[in-house]
């Protein structure tokens, strides 16, 4: 594959963003969703982290086509806006050349950026290779939500992990 190169968000790339969550969407075995948004709920989205709601970086190959993305959404709630939901993907494609920990890095990099002091996530249990890259960024295990997914006849546990700036962030 190609120079990928890792960018902020921009209303340019709402479309290839919107394509590339659908494709891995539908893999349906790494996010919550089984197809993509929207096209207008991607623009509301991405237009809500431009205008403050939290951060997005994208991987852009050399047609400057979305082959991956990581997004930190800010708690809304009094009390917890000190925090963020990390959201990622990278499609088939693009995957095992190390991919997913920068987009991780410049994402949580954002976040520190903006004054986030915590950034969470959940993962399925049997994201063997994502629950690795979290562990390598420095998140910890916080808890296990048992058999809190059933799709196809499978049950999958959600583990939610979490990376603290005050020890040890990126």
């Amino acid at each position: 594959m190609t120079e990928i190169r890792i960018v902020p968000t921009n209303e340019k790339y709402v479309a290839g963003f919107q394509r590339c969550v659908d494709v891995v969407a539908r893999e349906r075995k790494y996010l919550a969703l089984v197809e993509g948004p929207s096209a207008d709920g991607a623009r509301g989205f991405v237009m809500a982290l431009i205008e403050g709601a939290g951060v997005q970086v994208l991987a852009l190959d050399e047609y400057d086509v979305v082959v991956g993305w990581c997004d930190i959404v800010i708690n809304p709630k009094e009390g917890f806006r000190h925090g963020g939901q990390l959201g990622m993907g990278v499609l088939p494609s693009a995957r095992g050349q190390g991919l997913g920990g920068r987009l991780a890095e410049a994402a949580i990099q954002r976040a520190w950026d903006i004054g986030l002091e915590r950034v969470e996530l959940e993962v399925f249990a049997s994201n063997e290779r994502a629950i690795a890259l979290y562990r390598r960024l420095g998140f910890s295990v916080e808890g296990v939500k048992e058999q809190s997914r059933k799709i196809d006849g499978t049950y999958d546990d959600i583990i939610m992990m979490a990376l603290q700036r005050t020890h040890g962030g990126t």
